[in-house]
């Protein structure tokens, strides 16, 4: 709770990715509340009253990890919201004659977009959702000590530059509309 707080005021990308990580956490625990603040929260150097709201703030995700059908894959709704403002942001920065560096940037990773459609199994998520799955994806590889392709690191200097460049734009969007 305190990490995905600080990160959503500062990188909306970096939020979403942690988000989908404690998805994947709670699952590793079966999604039990129990072992969650057993093995888990207990390890963290918070004091009790932080553990308790770290322990309740996993309680609600469990509880709507339940309701929404998504304890085995998936994201939750507050999840996909998110994704999905950041996929609205990217289509108005595109469509629009003001940011052109974004422009540049975007027919830049485009062919690694359209080479990791072609491979995933979900052909159908849009071009965020595509870039953020590649770098979960290597973010998993590199967690379990897995070596990664120089085609793949490529790839991900591209695509970090071009989510940070997104998530640039949300945060200045946020804190003051931009103009299209």
């Amino acid at each position: 709770m305190f990490i995905a707080q600080e990160l959503r005021k500062k990188n909306i990308a970096e939020y979403l990715l942690y988000m989908w990580q404690v998805e994947d956490t709670i699952r590793a625990f079966d999604c039990s509340l129990a072992r969650i603040r057993r093995e888990y929260i207990d390890r963290f150097e918070y004091n009790e009253e932080q553990k308790e709201e770290e322990t309740d703030w996993y309680g609600n995700l469990i509880r709507m990890m339940n309701s929404e059908g998504c304890r085995q894959q998936g994201h939750l709704q507050i999840n996909k919201v998110t994704l999905q403002m950041m996929s609205e942001l990217h289509q108005q920065l595109l469509s629009s004659s003001k940011f052109p560096f974004y422009n540049a940037e975007y027919y830049k990773v485009l062919p690694f977009i359209v080479e990791l459609r072609n491979r995933g199994a979900n052909k159908e998520e849009g071009e965020v959702e595509t870039c953020l799955n590649l770098l979960y994806g290597v973010m998993m590889l590199r967690l379990q000590k897995k070596e990664i392709s120089p085609n793949t690191q490529h790839a991900l200097k591209e695509v970090s530059t071009f989510v940070g460049m997104l998530s640039d734009y949300y945060k200045k969007d946020k804190e003051e509309p931009l103009e299209f």
